[in-house]
């Protein structure tokens, strides 16, 4: 437990969540606490957990931390380490929501999403492995999105950096699996988070595109509020997941998700075996 600065983590696993002041982050870090865990919260703004850290001070530490300062990441995982003696579970949460054309995207926009969704989360996954590896175990949690397969109008930046963020994630889980370390992408659909909310950025908008992308902001910012996820539940879920002898690598969360998913990869298949004579068709020596 935390006294006077000095950690005791008997038999207790420690968890680093990033973006732990709402939404998937303050329900996963919650989900802990109440397990008898420990959690090192961290956000851009840690006072948000002021209140939650002063009701449960011996398992829980906030920590101020923006996931794409690379030197302050690696900076706060070595102090956890040092003070705690582990990080048993990373989970990269920290994210926002954004919306806007290919086009309406501006380089800037795209830059930082990526810097938030995937070098940010990488720089954290770098810096906790070494102490990973040195124990043989662990897990990594990745906050994807069911976006994170399927691409809607609108979304392209948004699951670009999710697609990006899965890829990243199996290679990842292949490669840490035989250490020990688990891997799990948790894929959610619409979700009572702040995600449509104050936190959606949007870019500005072309007419051009009014009937393609129009409804999907129209969608999205009218949804804020109603979502059908309920993020404790997801929190359950992703628990349920992580203690399973065969923890998936991947975790779709709410019918919207499961669906999505599903039919998306039922039209991949079914356009790939439409085309393949054509595809196998490529090789040298084959017949014109």
């Amino acid at each position: 437990m935390i006294q006077n600065g000095a950690v005791s983590t008997t038999a207790v696993r420690v968890w680093l969540v990033t973006g732990a002041g709402s939404g998937f982050g303050r329900a996963i870090t919650e989900a802990a606490v109440t397990a008898g865990e420990i959690v090192v919260a961290t956000a851009r703004r840690p006072e948000t957990l002021d209140a939650y850290v002063s009701a449960h001070p011996d398992q829980v530490e906030a920590l101020r931390l923006d996931v794409t300062d690379s030197v302050a990441t690696a900076r706060l995982v070595a102090d956890v380490e040092a003070r705690y003696g582990r990080i048993d579970v990373l989970v990269n949460n920290a994210g926002r929501g954004q919306v806007g054309a290919v086009e309406e995207t501006t380089d800037a926009e795209l830059r930082d999403l990526f810097e938030l969704h995937v070098f940010g989360p990488a720089a954290l996954v770098r810096a906790v492995l070494p102490g990973m590896r040195s124990r043989g175990g662990g897990a990594i949690v990745q906050l994807s999105s069911f976006g994170g397969q399927v691409a809607y109008p609108g979304f392209s930046a948004y699951c670009a950096t999710k697609f990006a963020l899965e890829g990243f994630s199996e290679a990842l889980a292949a490669e840490v699996g035989p250490l020990g370390i688990k891997v799990l992408v948790v894929e959610p659909g619409a979700f009572r988070t702040g995600f449509s909310g104050a936190g959606l950025v949007e870019s500005a908008p072309l007419a051009a595109y009014q009937e393609t992308v129009g409804p999907t902001r129209t969608m999205i910012k009218g949804i804020d509020g109603a979502q059908p996820g309920d993020p404790a539940r997801a929190a359950a879920a992703i628990r349920a997941a992580l203690d399973a002898d065969r923890t998936p690598l991947r975790l779709p969360l709410g019918d919207d998700a499961v669906d999505g998913i599903l039919g998306h990869l039922t039209a991949v298949a079914a356009e790939v075996r439409a085309w393949e004579p054509l595809s196998r068709s490529t090789g040298y020596g084959l017949p014109g």
